[in-house]
């Protein structure tokens, strides 16, 4: 059971309508820990950690939002693990 992170960060109206918790939710509903949070430039940083089938199920998932949100680019990089300690919204 090998735990990592990535960062996303991701792009269009993902602010305003309710993504970071709707992010968070789905975050603790596949055992992942980490957080969302508002960038000054519009956009929402999202670190996921924990296994790597949880990681790319919420990589796929961010890539559309909820449906109050609209999606226009994901971009992803490694992230050095931390343990947190649930999915936070910040």
């Amino acid at each position: 059971m090998v735990q990592k992170c990535e960062k996303f960060t991701v792009s269009g109206t993902v602010q305003g309508v309710g993504f970071r918790y709707h992010t968070s939710y789905k975050g603790m509903s596949l055992n992942l820990t980490g957080y969302a949070k508002n960038l000054n430039n519009g956009d929402v940083e999202v670190v996921v950690c924990g296994e790597e089938g949880g990681i790319s199920k919420m990589a796929a998932w961010l890539k559309h939002g909820p449906k109050t949100s609209r999606v226009e680019s994901v971009i992803s990089e490694p992230f050095s693990f931390k343990p947190f300690q649930d999915f936070k919204v910040l």
